[in-house]
């Protein structure tokens, strides 16, 4: 099932329900949609009508209709419609593991500009970018996964090497983060999970998976707050529940990855669009 997130010039977000690893949205919005603000997933879409601009490494970037967009983990970026008709979009958001798995310990590609039009990323983009109420099969999402992770990779320039680090470290502290998510995890534990020390660990961490240690610990409380604020859930238990310290605390967080508040982030899910 897929959630529809009102009338003509309202805007709207319609999201399908997450699957392990990926996130999928089809949106529509007039003006401002999102202030700056980052996460520690793949960002990569599709326009499909009006012009999509947002500010992406030091500049302004315009998406037209066809367009794909590719935004790398952790890189700051807005959006708002480049014009007064508004925009509309499907996105797709990929953690970086799942790329891995395609990758085999490669560094993450990374594809300069956010905009591009190579061939080979929009052909790739094909079966995930299909509108949100279609039910992918298990084999025809991993597949599509690959296909794209290995787009991503000859766009990039990047070679058969692998990344410099401890790719098995690495993948050990993001299966400790992602289990112990609600609590405070300590730098010891980390260490002691992974046989790594804390700096290397970093190092590691970044390259294979695009952010900190600590950012994808956050990351996951945030997936949590969301998922229990669909099922309404109230905001002060939702952060609690997830392991922030308050609800200022995840409000704080919460805006500054996804570029709204959880208020108007719930505001803009809840809405129909009639299209």
């Amino acid at each position: 099932m897929f959630r529809k997130a009102a009338s003509a010039r309202q805007d709207w977000v319609m999201r399908a329900e997450p699957t392990e690893g990926i996130e999928r949205i089809e949106a529509w919005f007039h003006g401002k949609a999102y202030a700056l603000h980052r996460h520690d997933t793949y960002a990569i879409g599709r326009t499909l009508a009006g012009v999509q601009s947002f500010s992406y490494r030091r500049g302004r970037r315009d998406s037209l209709p066809g367009n794909t967009i590719v935004l790398h983990p952790d890189e700051a970026h807005d959006g708002q419609a480049g014009t007064g008709e508004g925009f509309r979009y499907r996105m797709i958001y990929v953690q970086p593991a799942l790329f891995q798995h395609a990758l085999a310990g490669r560094a993450l590609p990374f594809v300069e500009g956010g905009v591009t039009t190579d061939p080979r990323i929009a052909a790739a983009t094909e079966t995930l970018l299909q509108r949100v109420d279609h039910q992918f099969e298990p084999l025809e999402q991993s597949d599509a996964l690959a296909e794209l992770a290995r787009a991503l990779a000859a766009a990039a320039g990047m070679t058969g090497e692998r990344g410099k680090g401890d790719y098995s470290a690495a993948r050990r502290a993001r299966e400790y983060l992602h289990a112990n998510h609600t609590r405070v995890v300590t730098l010891e534990e980390v260490e002691a999970a992974t046989g790594r020390d804390r700096w290397s660990l970093s190092h590691d961490f970044r390259t294979f998976y695009g952010t900190s240690p600590y950012r994808y610990l956050t990351m996951r409380r945030l997936d949590a707050v969301r998922r229990m604020l669909l099922s309404g859930v109230s905001l002060a238990t939702a952060a609690a529940d997830a392991g922030f310290a308050d609800q200022s605390h995840m409000t704080r967080h919460f805006l500054k990855t996804f570029g709204l508040t959880p208020g108007r982030w719930l505001q803009i899910v809840g809405n129909v669009p009639r299209v």
